[in-house]
């Protein structure tokens, strides 16, 4: 998985276009942007069309940078490092109300005129535009924290990354403590507001969140996340000022931080959760059932309804559970030094419960993964023609939020920021992190899944800025469950207990397809998708909680990884069977990746043309 939703981190948030394109900023600034729109949608007398779309592309990236601060920083664009995005009612009805503004200077360009490259660029652009206006009507902004995400994750997680060389870089951290009871306020007015129209997450999904807020808030204040920055100063900086700016920290921390945490602890716990809705089905909040279609077919990047993706699912589910059952008579045959189960629920109980199948520390479940990664890199020469530049990291997930987080994620790593890609794992509860998951997880979240395919479309310089930072989940989480199953050709594998677990986490996304569409579409409860998650996996309770309870709160997202997977597979299999003695897995590997993440008509539209290049050459 990629990121959380909600965050301002969020590399490929809807995987439609990154959410800062149709912002607006205040005062003198705010005025001069719009003037350079109006003059982009007026000039096309001056300026051809090719040349207004391209001015249009960077002009909506230098809004987002000025406008949303945080994204800024996570791209290395440090003007605003101080400051935080305005959540306000008052600020985000005045940006839904100046969306217009890029997309009106899309419309007055003539595609027609436009160079093929340049079309699917406008064409993307527009989709996507059109998107967010219709998405409009559907108040998401109203739910700004969940237990995935939200200010009290982001905060440590946005200073962690900020730069941390000179004395400025350490005040625009503390500008952050500052405006941090500001940025509370105003999501603490949202929230309010959801309560009254009864948009909230589900109550049940709630539950830890007081506690996730309470991690952050220590007695001594250089023992919280939040202080972590400051830690360790650089040792090029006078100890003096190093240790002015710590005590400057420290205060702020007990003057400002604290107390708006309190005070977001409190209204949880006194206000939020006790009203939140009783419901989990996204089809049961106003509105509810044109949301979740206006997200499934965000997700999906196709027009496959909640009941098609809910029967290819159980189709997905019934094939996939014969290959595991086949391949546990196979195991229990072969492995005579253990007494193995021939029966699926005892079997999988097996799995859950043996001693053999877990790590007993953080360091060796870490070391574990690195061994992996280690091992898959120089595979990739084999599958791939072109390799990125950018380096990657296994690191464990922070304490503050690994009891409510998946089993790993990727974060996208950024040059200008100087910051390698980062494969996050969780150690929290040792028990629940079997080692026959590990392999089919490196190779989704490290390479050749999350990194690698990010990493490469981030170095695409022929395409605008917003296409190679931007995505779309189907493609980019498709690409991640396609890469799990590259690793037989990889050398991976070789232990039927890896191949299981491989099958197992295929069969989570399949899984994914019915219990997505059945909580939001047909109304099954939560404990209805954990029983049909159980009866069909391997993975421990404590996962499967944590999985239920992230679909319920992200309704549609986990619907992109096996709708993409099949596509991709498909896709394979065409070129392959149209290509024969010509098929190139490097080649096309290179094609899928080189253009960056793509909806999945376009996608297959593009290695179609490829394979009929490739077909009618000598």
């Amino acid at each position: 998985m990629v990121m959380r939703e909600q965050k301002f981190v969020r590399l490929v948030l809807p995987f439609t276009l990154c959410f800062f394109l149709f912002a607006v900023e205040k005062g003198s600034a705010q005025s001069d942007f719009r003037s350079q729109y109006q003059a982009l949608q007026e000039n096309h007398e001056r300026l051809n069309d090719s040349t207004r779309l391209h001015k249009l592309f960077e002009l909506d990236w230098e809004f987002g940078m000025a406008t949303y601060p945080e994204w800024a920083t996570w791209e290395g664009r440090y003007e605003r490092n101080g400051d935080w995005t305005d959540n306000s009612l008052e600020a985000i009805e005045k940006r839904e109300k100046e969306s217009e503004w890029s997309y009106n200077v899309l419309k007055s360009i003539d595609r027609t005129k436009l160079s093929r490259e340049e079309r699917l660029n406008y064409d993307l652009y527009l989709q996507s535009a059109e998107r967010r206006i219709e998405g409009r009507k559907f108040p998401g902004d109203l739910m700004p924290i969940n237990q995935l995400g939200g200010i009290h994750q982001d905060v440590p997680q946005l200073f962690e990354v900020m730069p941390k060389r000179t004395a400025k870089d350490y005040q625009d951290i503390l500008s952050r403590m500052r405006g941090l009871p500001t940025v509370i306020d105003n999501t603490i007015v949202l929230m309010k507001k959801g309560v009254g129209i009864g948009v909230t997450p589900p109550k049940v999904t709630l539950r830890d969140i007081p506690g996730q807020i309470k991690s952050l808030l220590k007695d001594d204040p250089t023992e919280s996340p939040i202080y972590n920055a400051f830690r360790e100063m650089p040792e090029s900086m006078p100890e003096s000022e190093a240790k002015k700016l710590q005590a400057l920290a420290v205060q702020l921390y007990k003057d400002k931080v604290a107390p708006a945490f309190w005070k977001l602890h409190d209204f949880m716990v006194n206000e939020y959760i006790p009203n939140a809705r009783e419901s989990v089905g996204m089809g049961m909040m106003p509105g509810g059932s044109d949301w979740y279609a206006h997200r499934v077919k965000g997700y999906t990047t196709t027009d496959q309804t909640p009941r098609e993706i809910f029967d290819i699912g159980k189709r997905e589910v019934a094939r996939i559970r014969g290959e595991m059952e086949r391949l546990i008579e196979e195991t229990a045959n072969r492995d005579t030094t253990h007494r193995v189960p021939k029966e699926f629920n005892a079997f999988n109980e097996f799995l859950r419960t043996d001693p053999q199948f877990y790590y007993t520390t953080p360091e060796a479940l870490l070391t574990g993964y690195r061994d992996i990664c280690k091992r898959a890199d120089p595979e990739l020469a084999k599958l791939f023609g072109k390799l990125p530049r950018m380096p990657y990291g296994v690191i464990p997930i922070p304490d503050y939020m690994a009891k409510s987080q998946t089993t790993a994620y990727y974060n996208g790593g950024s040059i200008e920021a100087g910051r390698p890609g980062y494969f996050y794992a969780n150690t929290y509860a040792l028990n629940s992190r079997p080692k026959w998951e590990m392999e089919a997880l490196a190779l989704h979240e490290a390479v050749p899944g999350h990194h690698l395919q990010i990493s490469i479309a981030q170095e695409l310089d022929n395409l605008p800025r917003w296409r190679r930072d931007g995505g779309y989940t189907a493609y980019v989480e498709g690409w991640g469950l396609y890469s799990e199953s590259l690793g037989e050709e990889m050398g991976f594998y070789k232990d039927p207990y890896g191949k299981y677990g491989q099958l197992s986490y295929e069969m989570w996304r399949a899984i994914r397809l019915v219990v997505d569409v059945g909580i939001h579409e047909f109304g099954w409860t939560r404990q209805q998708a954990i029983d049909y998650f159980a009866s069909n996996s391997g993975k421990p309770l404590h996962d499967i909680e944590v999985e239920i309870d992230r679909y319920i709160v992200w309704p549609g997202q986990a619907l992109a990884y096996k709708i993409g997977e099949l596509k991709i597979k498909e896709l394979r299999a065409y070129a392959e069977e149209e290509l024969g003695e010509k098929f190139d897995i490097r080649a096309f590997h290179d094609e899928l990746l080189g253009d960056g993440a793509l909806p999945m008509d376009v996608l297959e539209a593009k290695v179609k043309e490829w394979v009929e290049g490739i077909r009618n050459s000598k």
